[in-house]
């Protein structure tokens, strides 16, 4: 796929277009969205995904759209368990629910331009060695066990307190921060000196924690697609759309009771998806003398495609089914304590 830089301008424009819009039409007077207006945006931002593989589809053919689809989905798909950290983030924070959209959005701005550094610098790294594609699946292998263990409850003393990271802690030592709030600046200037905002201090934490989940996502489309610019534009689609997520499904993802299940299956495929793939394309000399395995299957694209958005309807209807279940019990068993008295 050669892509030419005039590809990378027009998908840059997008992302600065829509970047421009969120600022300007939402982000500028601070509000809290309702559902209506979250769902909406929501559903606009999965529509220009969709539409932008259809242009992927008409440039470069059926393969490449089919790669960027199954990279968003698995991107976007991951960035649900980021919100159970932004979630986390805000309270522990306490930000306004007001002032959050800016937060969240100039959040997701610095996560592109890290995500943009870290995919470079991962495409130039597969690009001279492919035993990479070794050390990508092995993590996601444990990236996965990890999910699971999240999902059983194991970490879980761990995953409900947020814990600011060592770079916001050493921001908070090296400038003075106000007390409070100061509307939604992010700098205050008083008494001649010039303090950082808690505001700000959430921007950094939300970019910084991004970062984090950018060292599973990102590896696992690569293990979809090769190219950096189907990579970055899943990683542009599913991150801007990502703060109207947020405050739609805020409140109800403690109804996704087996997202880590769904998450671990879908990262657990792709990791040996990758591992597959880098014994097909071996050069290590100490695996067949430094030859490919003939033997080893390569998974396509329909079968990855298949498998993530088939773990996605399965995750979900589970979810939702099981937490019918487990409301309905509750109701029955306050029922039945309200009739023994």
């Amino acid at each position: 796929m050669q892509v030419h830089v005039l590809g990378w301008i027009g998908l840059a424009i997008v992302v600065i277009a829509l970047i421009t819009v969120d600022m300007v039409g939402h982000v500028r007077k601070a509000h809290a969205p309702t559902m209506k207006e979250a769902a909406t945006w929501t559903l606009g931002y999965v529509a220009l995904a969709l539409a932008f593989g259809l242009v992927i589809w008409g440039v470069y053919g059926g393969a490449y759209a089919g790669e960027y689809y199954a990279g968003w989905m698995t991107e976007w798909s991951l960035s649900l368990d980021n919100l159970f950290v932004f979630i986390i983030i805000m309270n522990s924070f306490r930000v306004p629910r007001e002032y959050q959209q800016k937060a969240l959005m100039c959040g997701i701005i610095i996560a592109l331009v890290l995500r943009l550094i870290f995919i470079l610098i991962g495409a130039a790294l597969i690009e001279r060695f492919s035993w990479i594609f070794f050390l990508f699946g092995a993590w996601l292998l444990w990236t996965a066990y990890s999910q699971v263990r999240q999902g059983t409850g194991v970490e879980e003393p761990e995953g409900e307190e947020y814990r600011e990271n060592k770079f916001v802690r050493t921001i908070r030592r090296v400038f003075p921060v106000t007390d409070g709030f100061v509307g939604d600046r992010f700098l205050h200037r008083h008494g001649g000196k010039t303090y950082l905002t808690p505001l700000l201090l959430v921007v950094l934490a939300l970019g910084s924690a991004d970062l984090m989940f950018a060292f599973d996502s990102i590896p696992a489309i690569f293990g979809l697609t090769k190219e950096a610019y189907l990579v970055f534009a899943c990683n542009a689609f599913a991150l801007l759309g990502l703060r109207q997520l947020y405050f739609l499904i805020d409140g109800l993802m403690e109804r996704l009771v087996y997202l880590h299940y769904g998450l671990a299956v879908i990262l657990a495929f792709i990791g040996a998806k990758l591992i597959l793939h880098a014994l097909h394309e071996n050069t290590l000399p100490f695996i067949n003398g430094g030859q490919g395995l003939e033997g080893v299957p390569d998974i396509g694209i329909p079968v990855s495609l298949g498998v993530i958005a088939g773990t996605l309807v399965i995750t979900v209807l589970a979810s939702v089914l099981r937490s019918r279940s487990l409301r309905q019990s509750e109701a029955a068993a306050t029922e039945d304590v309200l009739t023994e008295r």
